[in-house]
């Protein structure tokens, strides 16, 4: 027989209550176990108590199905505060703030938890001000704070930034004894801090008598706010001397202090710590150390953190991104973004600055573009960040319309706004408009940074405008940014630029800690200013104080030694650099070329050329100008011939030399092919420099009045150069007619240039018309002209001596000059005989195409 099964027995309200608490405290995860609790009360018939109500409409809420929640507090017969306080949770949390208001207004009674659930609630949505508003009516309406209050409303404060209100919650917290209580103290701490006040936070942290993790984050991340790293770090340390152990928020906190710092040995410490305290794959944490060894420049270490997460978030990428995109590795910056679309991480506002900068490192227009489209569609493009970031990539990328136009049409402006729009503008050449941004810029109240200093003091120095020059730089000297290095050194670079050589080494003398920029500028200054002895003892001092040359260090003075022909100081220099292994620096490579080309020596130039690793125009222009520097004009020819087999392609200064080269062989169809084809094959349009070139080239070959014709098919008028050049041609056909034509437009153009006097004076002596030459010459004492007085130097044991014409300063100056006179009455004996044309630069000093030249050889 057999025997029915027993009934099962009716759930308790325990068990419902006990279920459905689990399933609340699991979140969002346990909703699906807390709607089969719900499904299986319903189908047993099971009639719920106002607790058990509550305990199911508290599962909705804290699983975020505001929606069901509704649906349950609609079907209770019974509501107690309890019931609309948690409905309440369920509109705070799924930020439905206009219902939850509309809610809070209809309960018909409004206790503690009521206010602060609807007071967190705006603090969690980031509206501060209205969290602070509602604090206010609370008060005002009677009912008490407690530490709730007191912690929710401290944290509006530090988000607000304002420290007067948060001193006057201080002060009701104290009234109320809660001051003492470790949730309040650890609020307080916080918001001391981020109202920069980290003095307070810290007083008062140390006054707590008990401090908990939260407490000891709190003060942490205030040290982080505040810029105090250092101080952070040793916080840090305490923290675990006290034995209240870690947490994530202490983690985050000290890893961006290491990050801030660039401290790669501290940070490294700081990472095992994490690992031996299983946080190293926390993502918050990780992103953090991914940070720091992406800011040290330890991209090895950044990358391994990076792929020994778990898993990646939108933040995690974002310091990834930084660090390739700081290290120069903007095309795997953007390889990760696209990891970022294409896997469903997504991005956000940092994601997308951070890959425009990398579109600008690359020069990429195109792709910026397109990313610029992506920034629109997903609705990123009016964050002032991004903004900022294509502003940025436009001007870099030369695209000075659209860079405008997004200025323009920023509705909000910051000082990065200012700075993107004033760079792009000076590195495109609109020096001017720099200026009168920069004015702008100050019209608007924002306070230029180093970086606008350094934009408009380079637009300075390429306008020469000294005036304008003076009043940036009393500005910098105002705003403190005076000692910077970066400002200081360009401050040095503009009055070098301006030819105040002068005031530009007494401030770089003045400049407390002198570092290599500064050195670079006050010795391009002086190569500049063709002071380049000057230069060279400026770099014998930067190496005197234990200063390591860069590669444009090394490129000034080689420069110098190439101005001064002191090829044993460059040999020199060449081995520093070899020691330094610079030598496959492309720009040092380059230099030598030219270095060792322009004192002659063009056999190592050569040398140097064939061995560079990799080489550029630069390098090939430093070789066909050599050939042509030294008259060896076939050699120029072939060396250009070679530079288009291997495809290299010439620019404007390889022009100029190619067509130097064919004036000197001589070769009138090779350099007519040769300006053709600049223009038609490779599309540059000729400037001054080359229609002088080809000025000299015809006048050498077809007479000065074929070179006058052509001035006369110039599309621009002609410059002093282009007709001093035809006047330097005259001499040799003898033609005075053009001769006299050419000087008087140069005398339109300068008349204080006294050139053209001696230029004019040797064509009459050519042609033997020695009255004009006489003529000429008192029109030049009459103008109070006089010539440059030549001068001459040679290297002697490293040291170099210079010789003016009839000068007296050399210490031997006696012996050299009867050296000198028994030198020329040598001469005489052996039958030299000077050129009659020598004598149209005859003054009362004597020989002076000569004298000079011969000091020089007998000082040696």
């Amino acid at each position: 027989m057999s025997r029915a099964p027993p009934a099962l027995a009716a759930p308790a309200n325990s068990t419902f209550s006990h279920l459905l608490q689990l399933c609340a405290r699991g979140g969002r995860a346990a909703l699906d176990a807390g709607r089969a609790a719900h499904a299986r009360m319903l189908v047993s018939g099971f009639v719920p108590t106002a607790f058990v109500s509550n305990c199911l409409l508290q599962m909705y809420a804290r699983c975020a199905d505001a929606a069901c929640a509704r649906r349950v507090f609609d079907a209770m017969p019974h509501r107690d505060t309890v019931s609309w306080n948690t409905l309440l949770t369920a509109y705070s949390h799924s930020g439905d703030i206009t219902t939850a208001v509309s809610l809070f207004d209809a309960m018909p009674n409004q206790d503690v938890v009521s206010w602060n659930t609807l007071v967190s609630s705006y603090c969690q949505h980031g509206m501060y001000s209205e969290s602070v508003a509602l604090f206010l009516k609370m008060t005002r309406s009677g009912v008490a704070s407690d530490r709730t209050t007191f912690a929710v409303l401290l944290k509006s404060c530090g988000a607000l930034d304002d420290f007067a209100l948060g001193v006057q919650i201080h002060a009701l917290a104290v009234k109320a004894g809660l001051d003492i209580d470790v949730r309040t103290g650890s609020a307080l701490v916080d918001m001391y801090g981020k109202c920069s006040s980290l003095d307070d936070a810290l007083f008062f942290f140390y006054g707590m008598p008990e401090r908990n993790w939260v407490s000891w984050g709190a003060a942490l991340a205030g040290c982080v706010h505040n810029e105090q790293y250092t101080r952070g770090l040793e916080l840090f340390m305490e923290m675990q001397r006290s034995g209240i152990g870690v947490s994530q928020p202490a983690y985050a906190s000290v890893f961006r202090s290491c990050a801030a710092k660039s401290c790669l040995s501290t940070g490294r410490q700081l990472h095992a710590h994490a690992i031996k305290n299983n946080f190293n794959t926390d993502r918050i944490v990780g992103t953090a150390i991914v940070d720091v060894y992406a800011k040290a420049n330890s991209l090895v270490d950044a990358k391994r953190a990076f792929f020994g997460l778990p898993s990646h978030t939108v933040q995690t990428c974002n310091a990834m991104m930084v660090g390739l995109v700081r290290a120069g590795l903007a095309n795997e910056a953007l390889e990760l973004f696209q990891f970022m679309t294409r896997s469903g991480i997504g991005f956000d506002a940092v994601s997308l600055s951070g890959v425009f900068s990398a579109c600008a490192e690359i020069k990429g227009y195109f792709k910026g573009l397109q990313v610029h489209c992506l920034a629109m569609k997903s609705g990123f493009e009016t964050d002032i960040c991004v903004r900022n970031a294509i502003l940025d990539l436009y001007g870099k990328c030369k695209a000075l319309v659209e860079a405008y136009f997004i200025f323009q049409d920023m509705e909000e402006r910051d000082s990065i706004s200012w700075n993107a729009i004033i760079a792009a503008l000076e590195q495109n050449g609109r020096y001017e408009d720099t200026v009168v941004h920069f004015n702008e810029m100050l019209r608007f109240g924002m306070e230029p940074d180093d970086f606008t200093y350094g934009s408009v003091l380079k637009a300075c120095a390429a306008l020469q405008s000294l005036e304008f020059g003076l009043m940036v730089h009393d500005k910098v000297i105002k705003s403190g940014l005076g000692s910077d290095a970066f400002v200081a050194s360009t401050v040095v670079d503009m009055y070098c630029k301006c030819g105040m050589m002068t005031d530009a080494q007494k401030l770089h003398d003045r400049i407390g800690k002198q570092e290599l920029v500064s050195w670079n500028a006050i010795m391009s200054g002086f190569s500049l200013n063709k002071q380049s002895e000057d230069a060279q003892t400026m770099f014998s001092q930067m190496l005197d104080i234990g200063l390591k040359p860069d590669h444009f260090t090394y490129a000034t003075v080689l420069d110098t030694c190439a101005n001064l022909a002191t090829i044993e100081i460059g040999k020199q220099i060449h081995g520093q650099i070899i020691k330094q292994e610079m030598l496959v620096d492309e720009y040092i490579s380059s230099t030598l070329i030219d270095m060792y080309a322009k004192c002659g020596y063009m056999q190592d130039s050569l040398l140097m050329f064939e061995k560079a690793q990799k080489r550029d125009f630069v390098s090939w222009n430093a070789m066909i100008c050599g050939y042509a520097l030294h008259g060896q004009g076939a050699e120029a020819l072939k060396m250009f011939d070679r530079m288009q087999r291997e495809d290299v392609v010439p620019n404007h200064a390889t022009f100029v030399a190619v067509l130097r080269a064919c004036s000197h062989v001589g070769q009138l169809d090779d350099g007519c092919c040769y300006f053709h084809q600049m223009t038609t094959h490779y599309k540059l349009e000729p400037q001054l420099e080359h229609f002088a070139c080809m000025v000299d080239i015809l006048g050498r070959s077809k007479g000065p009045q074929e070179a006058l014709n052509f001035i006369g098919t110039m599309p621009f008028e002609a410059d002093a150069v282009i007709w001093k050049t035809l006047l330097s041609v005259c001499k040799i056909h003898r033609d005075v007619e053009v001769a006299e034509l050419a000087a008087g437009n140069v005398l339109l153009l300068d008349p204080e240039d006294s050139s053209v006097y001696i230029l004019l004076s040797n064509v009459y002596a050519e042609s033997g018309k020695w009255a004009d030459v006489s003529r000429t010459r008192r029109l030049m004492k009459q103008g109070r002209l006089k010539k440059e007085p030549g001068c001459s130097w040679i290297e002697v044991q490293n040291e170099m001596h210079g010789f003016l014409v009839g000068d007296n300063v050399h210490p031997r100056s006696r012996e050299l000059y009867d050296m000198l006179h028994d030198l020329l009455d040598e001469m005489k004996l052996s039958g030299y005989d000077p050129d009659s044309a020598s004598f149209a630069e005859v003054d009362e000093e004597g020989s002076a195409s000569e004298q000079d030249d011969l000091l020089g050889m007998v000082g040696g």
